[in-house]
């Protein structure tokens, strides 16, 4: 009996697959054939993006898979999601079908070589999910089956290529490994035959190394073909937004602390957050644009962008905060907007007095259900154009979104807004809604610390503790601090600048040596306390107190 230590039995046989040369051809050849289904998926992907490009740019594979991807994605995941990646959500997506591309790619190649045809099936299955992803999505036409069905096409026949050249360049060391198992001696493989077997090896990184680069080269021109069709980008930098016919509120001097790492009153447009089921930014020519007003209504009513530029704007500051910002998080901002005011064209439309909510679409077919009073009250909810001076980014909805005080996003603040359509809640359901959502969504009473940072260390003696506290279309009226499980305290509040904007808040804390905890919370102009019980984002908004942990040395 040997001990694990000991060297393999001299009784061994020469052709044993468990070590030895036939297992490192074994796991070389295995891997070799992964590589195949990595540069045939590879090539059949390229010329899908190319073909995309040229004819349908909505409908590229990884683009039409992974808004299927949103689409079928329960809430619980959606949070997950954003909780782990932020606003990166959708490069994490596009990494996350990469990934498992490549892997079924590899598989796919395996399979292939040493059963075929079952690498050509999963090449199909995996095109049909695409095919069925294009097809289903919002707009789709005819044109958007030609890139997923030219991917699996491409793929599968190079894969069958490359896994046949494979088994070529392979044949003469597996036949003399079978017959060294049989006649019990070492394999061999004659001169000539080795000489073969390096040329067809030779062939077969050539046309693998050649299917991946062309497949590279076909997706980089896809791309290139989809930039230089973008209309909305040139249009959009031609833009120059007209100046409003009724001026904002100033924004009072007193209305921001200069306070180090204090959320700016203003959030700048490249940082304001971006949450949106859109894995590619819509472009929407503005020559071509149009709103229309259909529904529960006596006058349908449809406008273009250039109708919609000569009607008097309105400049307005409002904050907008996404459902899924956690107690503390930043998925909250605030800009100075610029639009005419949907209730402006309610009017002309004529609702009818059972309608009790509207049904907004994006030109990428996402859909928001806003009670109809958030749209016709006095409130500065509008169709809006520009931010913060500029004209809208085109991730923030160019050339026209909608912006609501007081709701959700997810009720309310559509992107490339195309179409309202006055309804009612029992007879319409918008996207989230669908998905496990509240159909109202109003924005909850909150509070932020945002100085110093969670486990910030801070010398002992005066410390400023600062942040932010909103609630929309309501205002703020007080904000606490509390260190430890002490008494509450009263911070000094920032001038405000309307209801439907966030506050700035500063309280100076004699901060003795140790770890604490501070707590805020906020009182709205009603006399709503925050509330400390915790609630999660689902299924309409996060409450609880935000606290962070310090150490003062």
């Amino acid at each position: 009996m040997s001990s694990p230590l000991s060297p393999p039995s001299a009784s061994a046989s020469p052709g044993d697959s468990s070590s030895g040369p036939a297992a490192a051809r074994g796991r070389e050849t295995t891997w070799l054939a992964a590589v195949a289904g990595l540069a045939a998926v590879l090539a059949g992907f390229g010329l899908a993006e190319l073909v995309a490009g040229l004819i349908a740019p909505g409908a590229s594979p990884v683009l039409v898979v992974g808004a299927l991807l949103i689409d079928l994605a329960p809430a619980w995941a959606k949070e997950l999601v954003i909780s782990l990646f932020g606003t990166a959500d959708k490069v994490a997506l596009v990494v996350f079908i990469a990934l498992v591309a490549a892997a079924l790619a590899a598989l796919a190649g395996i399979l292939e070589y040493r059963r075929p045809p079952f690498g050509r099936y999963v090449i199909v299955a995996a095109g049909l999910v695409a095919l069925a992803a294009a097809l289903t999505r919002a707009g789709a036409s005819p044109f958007d089956a030609v890139p997923p069905v030219l991917a699996m096409l491409v793929a599968a026949l190079v894969l069958s290529m490359l896994t046949r050249r494979l088994q070529t360049s392979r044949a003469p060391a597996e036949a003399a490994a079978a017959a060294s198992v049989d006649a019990g001696r070492p394999a061999s493989v004659t001169p000539a035959a080795a000489s073969r077997a390096a040329l067809d090896r030779r062939k077969f990184l050539a046309y693998t190394g050649v299917s991946a680069g062309v497949g590279v080269l076909a997706a980089l021109g896809g791309q290139l073909l989809t930039a230089g069709s973008r209309a909305a980008d040139a249009a959009r930098a031609l833009f120059t937004l007209p100046a409003p016919t009724v001026p904002g509120a100033a924004i009072p001097a007193g209305a921001s602390f200069a306070v180090d790492g204090l959320t700016p009153i203003i959030t700048p447009n490249a940082e304001f957050y971006r949450i949106d089921t859109a894995l590619s930014v819509p472009r929407v020519d503005p020559s071509t644009w149009t709103l229309k007003i259909s529904g529960m209504v006596e006058n349908e009513v449809e406008i273009d962008f250039a109708e919609l530029l000569a009607l008097p704007l309105e400049e307005s500051t409002t904050t907008l905060a996404c459902v899924s910002n956690y107690v503390g998080g930043d998925l909250i901002g605030n800009a100075v907007w610029l639009g005419y005011p949907i209730r402006e064209l309610l009017a002309r439309a004529k609702p009818r007095a059972d309608a009790d909510m509207v049904l907004s679409r994006s030109q990428d077919g996402w859909t928001a259900s806003t009670p109809i009073e958030a749209l016709t009250d006095d409130r500065n909810s509008i169709l809006a154009v520009g931010m913060n001076g500029d004209p809208l980014p085109l991730e923030h909805g160019y050339p026209v979104r909608m912006v609501v005080p007081g709701l959700y996003g997810y009720v309310s603040a559509t992107k490339w807004v195309t179409e309202l359509v006055v309804t009612r809640f029992d007879q319409e359901t918008a996207y989230w809604s669908t998905r496990g959502w509240s159909e109202k969504g109003p924005v909850k009473l909150s509070s932020r610390v945002d100085v110093p940072r969670e486990n910030a260390t801070v010398d002992a003696g005066t410390v400023t503790v600062a942040g932010v506290a909103w609630s929309q279309h309501v205002g703020i009226s007080a904000v606490d601090v509390q260190v430890d499980d002490g008494d509450w305290n009263p911070a000094t509040l920032a001038d405000a600048i309307s209801v439907d904007t966030w506050r700035q808040w500063r309280w100076d804390w004699d901060a003795p040596s140790g770890s604490h905890t501070i707590r805020v919370r906020a009182t709205d102009a009603e006399g709503l306390v925050q509330t400390s019980k915790l609630a999660d984002v689902a299924p309409d908004g996060a409450t609880g107190l935000h606290e962070i942990s310090v150490s003062v040395s």
